[in-house]
């Protein structure tokens, strides 16, 4: 079964970043706005997030992804870092220790070189390139479909102000439009979902998202489910002009597969953010590091 928590974490994301571009053209009376500026405004953030979402795929960065056993723990049962690195049809993940460092140098660059590998495939013009950038593109667009439909699916409405880093951001609170008929299973999810979205106004972009699921959520072809009460989260910075990537995720999801119960409760920073392009410029950044005399070490 195809993991609850990440899943669901992007479909309410899709519908967080929609609410936001319905709700800011709503909410910014008294201006006037004909219907072509209207839609311009909605373009320009659709537009950003797509590209944010493209830029993932050309920025290595760290994770620390904290687990926890309930929502409620104060401290992690456990902890995983990793330095994440897009390659292409993939990414690729060299652990490091709680410090950032990595624990075994020799394992360390084993994992790096294992990531040029894949660079180097990616790299390549082939059949089975075609193919696997195919699929790729295929969930690029089924997430835009996503996102299309939360403008039907929600309705939202304003619910104040807030600082962050001395910056005003908007909040919006999105409830499921009664009047929305969803067409596929996915759409489904968007009327059993509700929450609040952050909006940086000036940027033109989605600050902050956090949701809600309300009613028991069927998932793997209907042999599991995520109970009421899971919860989600995510916050992005923009961590280069124009470019706004997330710093923290959480989801908190309880649920069942087949008959056995299962629980998610995950926090991940993200930190450290570097371009390194796609393939081919990822592939001689990653060997130019390879090439160096030595890899940063710690304890063997």
């Amino acid at each position: 079964m195809t993991r609850p928590s990440a899943h669901l974490l992007s479909l309410g994301l899709a519908a967080c970043l929609a609410a936001s571009l319905v709700a800011q053209e709503r909410e910014k009376a008294p201006v006037r706005r004909s219907s072509a500026e209207a839609q311009e405004m909605i373009d320009r953030v659709v537009a950003n997030q797509k590209q944010n979402d493209r830029a993932m795929d050309q920025y290595e960065r760290m994770e620390r992804v904290e687990i926890r056993k309930t929502g409620s723990d104060a401290q992690p049962s456990s902890v995983k870092v990793a330095r994440v690195i897009p390659a292409g049809t993939g990414t690729g993940k060299a652990a490091v220790g709680p410090d950032g460092k990595p624990a075994n140098a020799v394992l360390y660059k084993a994992e790096l070189e294992k990531i040029a590998k894949a660079l180097a495939w990616a790299a390549e013009e082939g059949r089975a390139q075609r193919e696997a950038y195919e699929k790729i593109a295929k969930k690029k667009k089924e997430r835009d479909e996503l996102i299309d439909a939360t403008r039907r699916a929600f309705v939202y409405t304003y619910a104040g102000a807030e600082e962050r880093g001395g910056v005003t951001l908007t909040k919006y609170a999105m409830e499921p439009n009664p009047a929305f008929h969803p067409t596929t299973r996915m759409e489904t999810v968007f009327t059993k979902v509700k929450g609040f979205v952050w909006v940086d106004e000036k940027a033109g972009q989605l600050a902050r998202v956090e949701g809600d699921v309300t009613e028991d959520i069927s998932v793997g072809l209907f042999l599991g489910k995520v109970y009421k009460g899971s919860h989600f989260m995510q916050e992005r910075y923009e961590i280069a002009p124009g470019m706004w990537l997330p710093t923290f995720s959480q989801y908190d999801f309880d649920g069942r597969k087949l008959f056995s119960s299962f629980a998610v409760h995950e926090r991940t920073f993200y930190t450290d953010y570097r371009r390194i392009g796609p393939p081919k410029e990822a592939l001689a950044l990653l060997r130019a590091e390879l090439g160096r005399s030595e890899v940063p070490a710690g304890d063997p």
